[in-house]
């Protein structure tokens, strides 16, 4: 006998997709930025806050949970004294590597590209 598996279909472009919960998670400059940078291997905690420039300790804690909850990163605590905790990517997270580099870096890469066009919107909006 043959099972089959109904799998539900998601559409974006709907109000009430929850997929649009996952893009607003990964779409935060914060969830980016620690995503990208939990690509080189497990960290702790404060070497992430250290090398994130910006990020409060709180809103590092608040995100980290919120990755963990969507199942991107772990959370793996070690018994020392004192306790010391890691974070790393889950085979989930890994499958946002590519496009997630790919995002930070396109916004490194093409900042320039639109800080110029910032400036001449704002000064034709000044013109009208």
């Amino acid at each position: 006998m043959e099972t089959t598996t109904l799998r539900r279909v998601y559409d974006v472009y709907e109000d009430r997709c929850p997929t649009r919960l996952v893009l607003d998670r990964i779409a935060d400059k914060w969830a980016v930025l620690i995503l990208d940078h939990l690509n080189g291997g497990p960290m702790r905690f404060n070497h992430i806050r250290r090398d994130i420039k910006g990020i409060s300790q709180k809103v590092l804690s608040q995100t980290l949970k919120r990755l963990e909850r969507d199942g991107l990163v772990s959370r793996t605590v070690f018994a020392t004294v004192p306790v010391t905790v890691e974070y790393a990517l889950t085979p989930l997270g890994h499958t946002l590597t590519e496009t997630v580099a790919a995002l930070t870096h396109w916004a490194e890469r093409n900042i320039e590209a639109v800080l110029t066009a910032q400036k001449s919107y704002d000064a034709a909006a000044e013109l009208r």
